[in-house]
């Protein structure tokens, strides 16, 4: 069985990553790219579905971290008869996938045991392993081929490559697994494994030597950031949401979706946070992608996209799998990338209005593009929708999908005027206002209140704690206040903050998940507006402490079973922890920066 979320690490090279255990196990990695199929599948089943395993072969205790602003593992190991520490990292690619692991002997002799189990498609195809004249092994399975070489005798068992070795004092013992097609002639060894190591390291300590410091929670932004460029598509500049897939928000049901793939309503915080921490150059391959995915018809703009901009995101279902300590199903795929979300739009006008103001540039191809949404939502923006937890119910009237409409033609506006971009922003002015209008007519409820979930409804959602970050009311409106005092009364689960009572709330799934990290760190956002720092200061620093031992966060958290829960790492956590931190620390909060109101927006008593 699988380790706790929390005991997994993760090393990448900028086109995939793998979730390496406490244990010693690589349990999680796709080849080549973070949406292709697994070769080791363990995380989601058993050590049958593939991992590569190296580890004392006696008891030991263990305690592992990153080197210093680095994406660089090391696990230590104590025995009874020594130490040794397994150095795990991924070369940034150039030019195939390569996975380092170095054992190295700092006291005694320890014997140590490896166990290679590749198996393609998820688990369920076992390669042709073969062994080559310099000793180098090699496994082929259809148009994939991966070799291991290392100087250890290996030897195979049952479908198994495994080999038993004592590493003593003094010790550097490399391992390295590189992927290319099959149908290609094996390449010559990779760089030393020494030399990829010295090179690795100095990739990612000039990279976060640019990170913009945050007082005393610099180290958290900085590991926060790192994990964020891990989980970076290089060639196309897109962000997977993160690495895995199936890990369930609720440990053993059904709610286990695949995210490595690309989030539009991810683009505003991710700008925010990138150029905020000063990396622009990551800023502008994320917008350019941004523009590159959405670009045709505006009717087809999708909420998601494949890290190269790919549109067909079929969901199915990996039957031989039993997922994550049986919570199934395991799916690949995702099928809400067909569904109607227009909170959408207004994520991609306000990254797009973002990046212009922070200083991208952008041609007169992109205000088309952007000119064409607008003209497409005013003529959908009444529509009930899947909303922004995309829910597999009926559609509904949600508030901040309204919210949002609002936000994209408000943009828009700005957009215009203050580039002097072409633009009837008149028209979009009366847009603005009749849905402005329309979402305090029927969005909040003055019995409760507060802004309610949906139309019509009596519900909450932690989404609403946007609506002064995204400048549609101002932080002292009264219809904020309640509505913030609403989700502090009920949707507060031992201090943090779920998405919405799925108790309550149709979402065509069994009830039950953890709380939602984001919007913990969104409630903080919502104190620092409403000048309740000591408020937004304790909740952060309890967010920090759910970290695990390497500084990574799921995307919720089980407060029952105190345990990390859903797919991991999540770059939304990592980003909301990123901008929460700016806030309570910059002059220039990226929470202000955002919620901005310009003359022209309606007024907040409107």
């Amino acid at each position: 069985m699988a380790l706790r979320i929390e005991d997994y690490a993760l090393i990448g090279d900028g086109e995939t990553a793998a979730l390496v255990g406490r244990d010693g196990s690589i349990d999680w990695l796709c080849l080549p790219r973070f949406d292709s199929d697994a070769c080791f599948s363990a995380l989601l089943g058993t050590r049958d579905h593939g991992r590569w395993l190296i580890a004392p072969a006696e008891p030991a205790r263990v305690s592992r971290r990153y080197r210093e602003d680095t994406l660089i593992l090391e696990t230590r190991f104590t025995t009874e008869n020594g130490v040794i520490t397994i150095v795990d990292f991924m070369t940034p690619r150039d030019p195939e996938a390569a996975v380092v692991r170095m054992v190295i002997g700092e006291e005694g002799r320890v014997p140590v045991h490896l166990e290679l189990v590749l198996r393609f498609g998820y688990g369920a195809t076992v390669p042709w392993v073969t062994r080559m004249e310099d000793g180098t092994l090699r496994a082929v399975s259809g148009p994939d081929m991966v070799l291991l070489r290392t100087p250890v005798a290996l030897r195979g068992e049952d479908y198994r490559t495994v080999a038993d070795f004592v590493v003593c004092r003094g010790d550097i013992i490399p391992f390295v697994l590189t992927y290319s097609p099959s149908h290609l002639p094996v390449s010559r060894p990779p760089t030393s494994p020494r030399a990829a190591l010295a090179e690795t390291e100095k990739f990612w300590k000039e990279w976060a030597a640019q990170c913009a410091l945050a007082g005393e929670w610099s180290d958290a932004v900085k590991r926060s950031l790192i994990t964020l460029k891990a989980l970076i598509y290089e060639p196309t500049g897109g962000i997977v949401a993160a690495p895995t897939t199936s890990l369930p928000e609720r440990l053993g049901g059904p709610r286990n979706w695949d995210y490595r793939f690309c989030w539009i309503r991810d683009a505003t915080l991710t700008l925010l946070a990138l150029m905020d921490a000063g990396y622009y150059e990551e800023a502008r391959a994320w917008r350019a992608w941004l523009l590159r995915a959405i670009a045709g018809a505006p009717a087809q703009m999708q909420i998601m996209y494949g890290v190269g901009g790919e549109r067909r995101l079929t969901e199915w279902q990996v039957g031989w799998l039993p997922g994550y300590e049986g919570s199934s199903p395991v799916r690949i795929g995702n099928a809400a990338h067909n569904q109607l979300q227009i909170d959408v739009y207004g994520e991609v006008m306000d990254a797009l209005h973002l990046a212009r103001r922070g200083g991208l540039e952008s041609g007169e191809a992109a205000w088309a593009v952007q000119r064409a949404l607008i003209e497409h939502l005013a003529t959908i923006w009444d529509q009930p929708d899947a909303g922004l937890w995309e829910v597999r119910d009926a559609p509904e009237h949600f508030t901040f999908s309204k919210v949002m409409a609002w936000v994209a033609v408000d943009r828009a506006i700005r957009g215009a005027e203050t580039f002097g971009l072409d633009a009837p922003t008149e028209r979009w002015r009366k847009l603005a206002r009749v849905i402005h209008e329309d979402v305090c007519r029927n969005g909040f409820d003055p019995q409760l209140g507060s802004f309610v979930r949906a139309y019509g409804t009596r519900e909450f959602d932690a989404s609403l704690l946007l609506l002064p970050a995204v400048g549609f009311l101002p932080a002292d409106d009264p219809r904020i206040r309640g509505t913030v005092e609403a989700i502090e009364r009920h949707l507060l689960v031992d201090g943090f903050v779920l998405r919405y009572d799925t108790t309550a709330s149709a979402d065509g799934l069994p009830p039950g998940e953890g709380v939602f990290l984001a919007c913990s760190f969104w409630l903080a956002d919502a104190y620092v507006l409403m000048k309740r720092y000591d408020d937004a200061r304790r909740l952060f620093e309890r967010l920090l402490s759910l970290r695990n031992d390497v500084g990574l966060l799921a995307e919720e958290y089980d407060v029952v079973r105190q345990r990390q829960v859903g797919n991991f790492p999540q770059a939304f956590s990592h980003i909301a922890l990123v901008n929460t931190a700016y806030n309570l620390t910059h002059i220039e909060k990226p929470v202000e920066q955002r919620s901005e109101r310009e003359r022209g927006a309606p007024e907040a008593g409107s």
